[in-house]
């Protein structure tokens, strides 16, 4: 029997894995003549029980694997990780906190089985009970991000999809260290199934994402699929350029004209350079953005390091170190 593999990040979840083991394994019961189940389990070096949590559910039930990282390495790593460890003829990525309804899980499998498509994703067709400036920035961003890099972005996607082994596969090939997992799906192509939901608030505790992380969230993204940043700052420097020159020309008509300019127009100037000097620096920083990803590409580092790893693969539990 097919192998559907469903791979949970998880961070501080203490408060809501029995009820996502609960809800998971009502929907494996419900697939139980189509796949087989197996969860694996990516702890992102929480601080609280969730190690303690899903280790016990392991003991009971073999079906789910654990991977436990050595600190935090973040949620793009933990999906990494359970994608390289992943056997699945059909592969998901779901979040613990239950906001991805399991049960769409069913809808998924269908799609890509028997509609002829490589993939299903989750998108929400409303931002029910989600704090409006957040709202707000996440539109802002996919509009934005799918002006600059050219791949395609949908309002409302999440992270929560089904996907066949060969995209799993060709997933993988990218083997990036910054890694903008929504990107990659998007550049590697593959037919996907786009299925609306309603937003679900947490079943507990709090969400990890702050302002701080999703800008930065953000700034990977546009780093890591577009060059276009690159080319507005050239010609945002080009305009300055030809500004200065003209200024130039028109203090020297002005002097030769006038013999001098009796008023000082010190206030202006300070002004003008100071702009100039926020502009340099603004550019300078988006260069700096793609000269840190280059940086950190170069130096190989792996995208996780995994010091628990229970998943019945020899091969893969003596590899910890992606």
């Amino acid at each position: 029997m097919e192998i559907l593999t469903a791979i949970v990040p998880c961070f501080n979840e203490e408060a809501v894995i029995p009820m996502f083991y609960d809800e998971i394994m009502r929907v494996a019961e419900l697939m139980k003549n189509e796949v087989e189940f197996e969860v694996i389990m990516v702890d992102d070096g929480s601080k609280d029980k969730t190690l303690e949590l899903i280790r016990g559910l392991r003991a009971k039930d073999k079906r789910i694997k654990v991977i436990s990282f050595s600190r935090n390495f973040g949620k793009e790593a933990a999906m990494y990780a359970g994608l390289t460890h992943a056997h699945g003829d059909y592969v998901a990525v779901i979040d613990a906190d239950l906001q991805h309804p399991p049960e769409m899980l069913i809808e998924m499998h269908k799609a890509i089985k028997y509609e002829g498509f490589d993939s299903a994703c989750a998108r929400r067709s409303t931002r029910t009970g989600e704090n409006p400036v957040r709202a707000f920035l996440s539109r802002t961003f996919y509009s934005i991000m799918g002006k600059l890099s050219g791949i395609e972005t949908v309002q409302g996607e999440v992270d929560y999809r089904l996907m066949s082994r060969p995209m799993v596969d060709s997933v993988l090939s990218l083997a990036e260290r910054n890694r903008f997992t929504k990107g990659i799906f998007s550049w590697v192509g593959y037919n996907t199934k786009w299925l609306p939901y309603e937003n679900v608030e947490r079943a507990a505790g709090e969400s990890k994402w702050s302002f701080r992380k999703l800008f930065k969230y953000s700034m990977q993204g546009i780093t890591s699929f577009s060059t276009y940043p690159l080319g507005f700052v050239t010609k945002l420097g080009s305009l300055f350029c030809i500004a200065a020159f003209i200024m130039i020309i028109v203090i020297v008509v002005k002097t030769i004209v006038h013999g001098g300019d009796p008023v000082p127009g010190y206030p202006s100037l300070a002004c003008f350079i100071l702009f100039m000097g926020g502009v340099q620096l603004m550019c300078m920083g988006v260069i700096g953005e793609y000269i840190g990803n280059m940086y950190t590409e170069i130096k190989r580092r792996p995208v996780y390091i995994a010091k628990i790893c229970e998943t019945d693969d020899p091969d893969n539990d003596k590899n910890k170190n992606m």
